[in-house]
């Protein structure tokens, strides 16, 4: 067996082996970014969200309108105290404090958007990462093809 040929072979396998990786990267990026949608739909925020759409029964279910509603419920809970020590002062929480209660509420509830932002972007990241895989994966089969036509 001549060096040409291990070459086209050894081309030919690591292609395909991109192009499943890359389909595999695909359909989990696909299949997370799925459940993030379901997720925050269950949720039923609405936070942010124009009103015609409202009419519609739109909720927040993408990264964008969760960073908005995310900035929008920072800037209001920094129309409570301007940071969490602030809030406390030089005391400890106090889950019976209405003011304190809703500050924790609120930092809860953004956290949770920023984290579904960063869930879309992960998955945004990965589908991108998967086509170039497959990408890359097409074009070592066609050069493990034209290294194989190239021995004959």
């Amino acid at each position: 067996m001549n060096v040409t040929r291990v070459l086209a072979i050894l081309v030919l396998f690591l292609g395909v082996v991109a192009v499943v990786l890359g389909g595999v990267f695909i359909a989990q990026g696909i299949a997370k970014d799925n459940l993030l949608v379901k997720a925050m739909q269950e949720e039923k925020i609405t936070l942010g969200i124009e009103t015609d759409m409202l009419t519609e029964g739109d909720v927040i279910d993408s990264a964008e309108e969760a960073e908005i509603a995310g900035d929008t419920i920072r800037e209001h809970r920094h129309g409570i105290a301007p940071t969490y020590g602030d809030l406390l002062g030089e005391g400890r929480y106090d889950p019976t404090n209405p003011e304190q209660l809703t500050y924790a509420q609120a930092l809860n509830l953004e956290n949770y958007l920023y984290l579904a932002v960063l869930g879309f972007g992960v998955t945004q990241v990965v589908i991108g990462s998967g086509a170039f895989m497959v990408v890359t994966g097409l074009a070592l089969v066609g050069a493990g093809v034209a290294i194989h036509r190239l021995n004959r």
